[in-house]
This record gives C-alpha cells, structure tokens and sequence, in this order.
C-alpha cells in the first residue's frame, strides 16, 4: 500500500483526444501520476444523461482509452477504470443527495448550458451531475482533483457537499483540492472562435492518421485581416500563429516573418501540420500495438483496484449515517 495523496479524473466518453484535451488535461494525468496514487475512470454513467444508450458510444469509450494509454498514462501506476463497474458510486451519489440542498445544484452554471444544448432530454441525471461527480471524487477518498477552469464550479460543490457530509455524520471523507494547471493554454478551435470540441467539429486530433491532422490545420482559420500574401500579418489575433507558440521554439522568428509579409498563410499551416504530425508520432505508434482485448484487460484490473476502495469507503460510510452494515442484508 502507498501512503501517496490521491489523484482522481473523470473523462466523459467522446472517442479519440484532441488538442484540446492534450493540452488542457491528458498532459497532467501524465504528470500526476509521478505525484500521486491516481485514478482515471471513464465516465460512462455521465455520458448517459446526453446519450441514453451506451452501446452507441462503446467504440469511443475504446478509442478514449486507447489514447489515455497512448499518451503516457501507464496502466501500471494509473488505475484505470469504467464509472459503471464501481455501482457503490450509484448508492453514494443517493446518499450525498440527502444532504445536499436543492439551492446548490440550481446555481451550478453548466446545467442551464446543457439544457439549451439539448432541450428535448433534460432529465433528473443532467441536473444531479454535479452529486454524482462528488460521489465519484470522495468514494475513492481523492485528495486532488486536476481540472480545467470551466469544471471549477463543479469541483467548489463537490467541497461543498464533502463539507455537509462531514459535519453530518462525522469526518469521513478528506475536502478534495481543486488543481488548475497554470500552464495550460486557452486551445481555440480550427475555426478560431470557439474552444475545441468534437460537437463543432473544430478540432486538430492527437493520435488520428497524418492526413487527418494535415487536413484540420489546413482548414484553420487563420488571419481575418489579411487578404493577400503580399500584405503584412497580424499574428497576435491569428489563430494558427498562436498554436505556433506551443510547437515552435523559435516561434517568435516566425511571427516577424509574418508581420513583413514574408510567409502566408497556407504555408504557416503547412510548416504547424508538418510539427504537429511528427510531435505527436510517438503517441500513434504506441496507440497502433494497443487491442481491444488489452484494454478490457486493463478496464477489468482497473475496477477490481477502485472496487475494493469503494467498498471500504461504502462501509465507513453506512456506520457513519447509521444503515445497516452490508453483511446483515
């Protein structure tokens, strides 16, 4: 046994990573796990609330973690596991929403969102989101959590409630930091408006075919302001000289070759795609010796090791509110 905090991810099941989530997140589960007893669990119950039937989403619940794997996350020091084969994280999630007042899920900003990205399924389980996430964080008792800004709401109410628990029942669970990653970048879109996501099909993919990724850097959307090659750059606001700034090293150089017109457009997209295909090689070559078999192998070892967390914590937490121990039902 280890005597390291806890680490804990939730990824919700949308296939293959992007930049976006590279960047923003897939690079720290990378380094936590240095730091960290971690744990990473595909969140299969949370895609549900958006996607009813899970059998639509299977083959991109294995290209995610096939991906994970790909990008350094190592099954060895990272327990990997689906959401749905630790069901004691149902029961908990019933539990915390005994204590957790109706006022502090209304306020969380991303269900309003939700609800005017699909106005035809607003159910019980989109609202409830933010209590089965706490249940999901706690029952493995995580120390940190490694989030991205726009979750930070979530993870202030998962506090919250932790807190409610604790002064309820007495101290069982540790409070859960929230950890932003300071360095990670805002990761626009190909489009250059909107932060990347697969729903707008705007994003520049990790693991995907070289001419894949050549064809989404080439579709980017690049400097509104310049209309021929001949006219000079304004690579503050163009979205593909700012991704040079996470591939280049002498990206400035670049920069100034923009502002005296002395490269275009398609040819800075040539030059990112190129760098972006051979940074991310590495990843596709390890994704490419992966089967689907192994990932089985690695969800199953996976939900054992979190298994037997869960069920220690679910039995402190029974004695703690006063319903009978399992072994009496």
């Amino acid at each position: 046994m280890t005597d390291r905090k806890r680490s804990l991810s939730g990824i919700r099941v949308t296939g293959r990573f992007h930049l976006g989530n590279y960047l923003g997140a897939g690079i720290n589960y990378v380094r936590l796990q240095d730091e960290y007893e971690s744990y990473i669990f595909v969140a299969d119950y949370h895609t549900l609330t958006t996607k009813p039937n899970a059998r639509e989403f299977s083959n991109d619940l294995y290209e995610m973690v096939m991906d994970l794997i790909a990008i350094g996350v190592d099954p060895g020091r990272t327990v990997i596991y689906r959401q749905s084969a630790i069901p004691k994280v149902a029961e908990l999630t019933l539990l915390l929403a005994m204590v957790t007042p109706l006022s502090w899920v209304q306020r969380v900003p991303t269900f309003k969102e939700k609800v005017r990205d699909q106005p035809d399924n607003v159910n019980l389980g989109l609202f409830e989101y933010p209590v089965l996430q706490s249940a999901d964080i706690i029952i493995v008792k995580g120390d940190v959590v490694p989030v991205g800004r726009d979750q930070a709401a979530h993870l202030e109410l998962t506090r919250e409630i932790t807190r409610r628990f604790n002064r309820t029942y007495g101290h069982v669970f540790p409070e859960p930091a929230i950890v932003l990653n300071p360095d990670a970048p805002i990761i626009k879109g190909t489009d250059g408006k909107a932060k990347m996501s697969k729903s707008l099909n705007n994003i520049i993919g990790v693991t995907d075919p070289p001419e894949v990724i050549t064809k989404q850097v080439m579709s980017m959307v690049t400097d509104t302001k310049r209309v021929y090659k001949t006219q000079p750059g304004h690579p503050r606001t163009c979205n593909v000289c700012a991704m040079y700034k996470l591939f280049f090293d002498d990206w400035e150089h670049y920069w100034e070759l923009c502002r005296r017109a002395q490269i275009g457009c398609q040819e800075k997209k040539s030059l990112l795609a190129k760098r972006i295909v051979e940074r991310f090689a590495p990843f596709r070559e390890r994704r490419a010796e992966l089967t689907r078999e192994q990932i089985d192998e690695i969800l199953a070892a996976g939900a054992v090791r979190a298994g037997e967390v869960a069920e220690k914590t679910m039995v402190e937490v029974r004695n703690a509110i006063g319903l009978p121990p399992y072994s009496q039902l």
